[in-house]
């Protein structure tokens, strides 16, 4: 008795199988190479600094400023990443109600190798940093206010 190769005249059995395997397994290393090019989410701390990093970009407490990135880290093949944001310098003492400090356009680099990030950010004409920040570390700030 001979069986049949294929099953109501469509694509024999074991093609079938291997194509749904394969697009399965593709999906799943698509979906993996994403999650692998962003820096992960959730505190990143140092001395001096706290990087709190969600799906679109992060919040940077530093001692004596803040800072604003508002767009996803994304992480290049070598796990560094170059990214705009803002920065905002602070001062000791009382702030004045019509003070208004203005942001200053910053970028923010860096590498992430594991649960270690290294972070300097650039001004204008200056450097901030560099800073070293584990993910999950308690914060180290010394706020200047």
């Amino acid at each position: 008795m001979q069986m049949p190769s294929h099953i109501g005249g469509s694509a024999p059995l074991p093609l079938v199988l291997v194509l749904i395997l394969s697009s399965a397994l593709l999906q799943a290393g698509i979906r993996t190479v994403a999650e692998e090019s962003a820096v992960a989410q959730g505190t990143w701390s140092g001395e001096h600094v706290i990087l709190e990093v969600s799906k679109s970009g992060a919040e940077v407490e530093f001692d004596c400023a803040h800072g604003q990135i508002t767009q996803a880290i994304t992480l290049d093949k070598h796990g560094d990443f170059d990214v705009v944001g803002t920065f905002t310098p602070e001062h000791g003492g009382p702030v004045r109600r019509d003070e208004n400090t203005p942001s200053a356009s910053a970028r923010y680099s860096g590498h992430v190798t594991g649960d270690a990030l290294n972070l300097t950010v650039t001004l204008a004409e200056e450097r901030v940093g560099p800073y070293t920040l584990t993910r999950g570390a308690h914060a180290m700030l010394t706020k200047c206010r």
